[in-house]
This record gives C-alpha cells, sequence and structure tokens, in this order.
C-alpha cells in the first residue's frame, strides 16, 4: 500500500501525529491484543495533499489574520472545495486499492489530530458514517470528513481551546462495520471508584446523540456488577444493506429489557481495565457486541472529578434521577427548552432543561451552569464534552420537561446524577 494508507496493525499506526489520537489509541488496543474491527487509516497527509492539489495554500494562509467576516467566507470556501472537488490522482492511486480490499459494508471515522486528547476531545463535533457499501459513497464521506475540519461548530469548538485549524489536519479511519447486536460506551472510572457501561440494541449512534435512554450498568473495579438499570430505548439504529443505517421501532418486550447478560458486561468491564493498562489512563471507551464477541471502537482519555457534598437545604426540596455525566454541581434558573429555536432564552448561568441533548448544543456549553435532559446516558457525545468543561450534566430525566418549572431555581449534581429545584 502507498504512503497515504496506514493499516491498524502497522506499527505507525499508533503515531498520533500521523494519523490522529483516534485511530492511534484504537491501533495500541489492538498491538496489544484486544478485539477491534481491525481496518486502515488514510493519514493526515492525504488531507494535506487534497489541500495541495485544490490549490488552498492561500487561503489557509489568509485565515488566520484575516477578520471574523472574511474567516466565516474563507471556511465556507475551503469547506466546500474540499467536499465538491474530486481527489488527486495519486490520492485515489493509494486510497481506492485499500478500499476494495476492505470488507463491506464499511463504516468512516473522523480521526482529527485534535480529537481524542486529554484536554480536547471534540466528542461528535466532526463526522462518522456507518453502512458505506460503494466507491462513490465511500469517495463522499472521505470528502466530508475532510470538509468537517472547517464546519462552523468545529472552527467554534476549537477557538474555545486556542486551536486554529490551519494548524491541524483531519485522519480518517477506515473500518468493517460490526452487526452489532448491542453497543454502547463505557468508563473505566466514576466518582465513587466503580465502572460504568452504557448499552443500547442496534448501532451506538443512537446513544452518541443522545435519542435514547440507555441500560446503565455499574461494576465494581473488578468487573462484577453491582446495579443493571433497564433504559427506554424505543429505537435503534440498524444497517440496511446498501441503504446505509435508518432508526427501527424496538419490539415492545426489548424497550425495557436488558442488552447484556451480568456475564457480558463483566467480560466488557474487563476489557475496560485492560484498555486502561494499554493507555495508561481512565479511558472512556465505545463498544459494540455482535453475535460473537465485543468489539471495541474507540477509547479516549477520561476525566474523572470527586463527588460536590450538597448544601443541605437542597436536600429538602423536589429531585429526579438520571444518569449523571460524571462530572461538576452547580445551579441557576431553569430555562425549559421544547425547540432549537428557544436557545437563544437561555442566558449566562442558566440551567438547560430540554428533551434531547445532542452534539449540536455543544456550543451552549460555555454560557451554561448546567445541562439536564430527558433523553441520553452518560457516555452520549454531550456528557463527553460536559465532562472535559467541567459543566455539570444529568440526562436520561424522566418527564424533566414537564415536571422542572421553567423559571426555578435548580441544581444540578453531576457525579450523583440528581437535579432538584425550589418548589
Amino acid at each position: 500500500m502507498g504512503s497515504f494508507i496506514v493499516p491498524l496493525s502497522d506499527r505507525i499506526a499508533t503515531d498520533p501525529d500521523r494519523v490522529g489520537p483516534k485511530a492511534a489509541n484504537l491501533a495500541k488496543l489492538a498491538q496489544a491484543g484486544l478485539p477491534t474491527p481491525g481496518g486502515f487509516c488514510i493519514a493526515a497527509d492525504a488531507y494535506w495533499r487534497q489541500v495541495q492539489h485544490l490549490e488552498l495554500t492561500d487561503a489557509l494562509r489568509a485565515y488566520p489574520e484575516a477578520d471574523q467576516p472574511t474567516q466565516r467566507r474563507l471556511a465556507v470556501e475551503i469547506r466546500l472545495k474540499l467536499y465538491q472537488s474530486d481527489l488527486a490522482p495519486d490520492l485515489l492511486a493509494d486510497i481506492l486499492p485499500a478500499w476494495w480490499s476492505e470488507p463491506k459494508p464499511a463504516a468512516m471515522r473522523s480521526s482529527a489530530l485534535v480529537e481524542d486528547r486529554a484536554d480536547s476531545n471534540f466528542a461528535g463535533q466532526f463526522e462518522s458514517f456507518l453502512g458505506l457499501d460503494d466507491d462513490a459513497e465511500f469517495l463522499t464521506a472521505l470528502r466530508a470528513c475532510w470538509a468537517a475540519l472547517w464546519t462552523t461548530n468545529a472552527r467554534r469548538t476549537m477557538a474555545q481551546h486556542d486551536l486554529d485549524p490551519t494548524d491541524t489536519a483531519m485522519a480518517v479511519l477506515v473500518q468493517p462495520l460490526v452487526a452489532a447486536r448491542a453497543s454502547g460506551g463505557g468508563l473505566s472510572a466514576t466518582a465513587d471508584g466503580h465502572m460504568l457501561i452504557s448499552a443500547t440494541w442496534g448501532l451506538g449512534s443512537a446513544i452518541a446523540q443522545g435519542e435514547v435512554v440507555p441500560d446503565r450498568i455499574v461494576l465494581n473495579r473488578h468487573g462484577f456488577v453491582r446495579s443493571n438499570e433497564a433504559g427506554r430505548k424505543h429505537h435503534r439504529e440498524s444497517c440496511v444493506h446498501g441503504m446505509g443505517t435508518a432508526p427501527q421501532a424496538v419490539p415492545d418486550d426489548l424497550v425495557r429489557a436488558p442488552c447484556l447478560e451480568a456475564g457480558q458486561a463483566t467480560t466488557l468491564g474487563r476489557l475496560m481495565r485492560k484498555a486502561e493498562d494499554v493507555l495508561g489512563m481512565p479511558v472512556e471507551i465505545e463498544w459494540a457486541l455482535d453475535e460473537q464477541s465485543f468489539k471495541l471502537l474507540q477509547a479516549r482519555p477520561l476525566r474523572v472529578q470527586e463527588p460536590h457534598v450538597p448544601d443541605e437545604i437542597w436536600l429538602k426540596h423536589p429531585g429526579l434521577n438520571g444518569h449523571p455525566a460524571g462530572i461538576g454541581w452547580g445551579s441557576g434558573r431553569a430555562v425549559v427548552v421544547n425547540c432549537e429555536c428557544e436557545l437563544a432564552r437561555v442566558a449566562p448561568g442558566d440551567i438547560l432543561v430540554t428533551r434531547v441533548a445532542g452534539p449540536a448544543l455543544s456550543h451552549i456549553l460555555p454560557r451554561v451552569a448546567g445541562v439536564v435532559a430527558e433523553l441520553g446516558g452518560s457516555t452520549s457525545h454531550l456528557a463527553s464534552l460536559a465532562r472535559e468543561r467541567g459543566i455539570p450534566m444529568v440526562l436520561g430525566v424522566l418527564d424533566a420537561t414537564r415536571r422542572i418549572p421553567d423559571g426555578a431555581q435548580v441544581a444540578v449534581d453531576g457525579v450523583a446524577g440528581v437535579v432538584r429545584w425550589l418548589a
């Protein structure tokens, strides 16, 4: 294979400056013997080669010193060219043979050089594509991953970390799509010294996007199950042959049925501990379970915080329980939002109360004192961003938008998973 393609089995695949931390962490796990889907990475060099091919160097050079309107115009120009233009011939000559040799359907995930680091995880801010089957889909997805480095959300998040899109690049991870019976996320450490697994039926995108309330499984550090709280998993994402993925209704008897048996949860807990050992830190993982075994899809650094002891006054007021993001305690005015058009009502220091807490809400995190959502779980993308930024968040809170009064003073315990309000 050519220089733009790096199999995850290759030693070079553990270099985050070449393939991005997401792919590098996965390569380290695979090379240590942990189960992953395998696959290959299109290195960051390919992004720079395409930038050169499209003659975007001058636009990138002008971007850092431009005023905001000019930066927006340049970002749109760069993004559209990356998305709409054909690949350089030498890129195609390297990339297509690697794609042709990959089992189908396949998954493609961004592996930007700035994401999945200890201080900037960018969860849900770039692109992922599942169920890719032919050359046209593959090349369109690749161009979309490159272009995602220049979206408004990505640039805004980079600015919050004092990062510049002209100083980084996008690598891309390509793997066989796991035919997931169940999938989800996991935290190898929690504030109370345990481990946590989130689980749902089908593909894990429903958890990542905060669209379901997943099962919440708590394990001790030896991997043995302490509790298994059933979620509300009304739909699942499934691969539709030749048509990508699509949501499907979950049969009534499975909505609140546990996705994992105790022995399976124990196996996954021990895989998390091994991932910790390989990467040398607490980790947040994404996983999938097919008919044979677990596969680890991702491992990123995990920030853990000690519990907060709330003032006694709050313990005397009504409360609702949910899934904690695992960090922070805050209080403020509740702003109940049922539509994105209402987000302008949210002022600095408010507590956002909403139904779905997806990664599209990431831009509001810097100005809120906390978030409460009816759907989602501890390993959703927005929960991951909240942990990184120290924002208390409780998800999966049943009927939160109906039961929490708009304008009430609210306290959010993002470690214990409790939200209370002054009645």
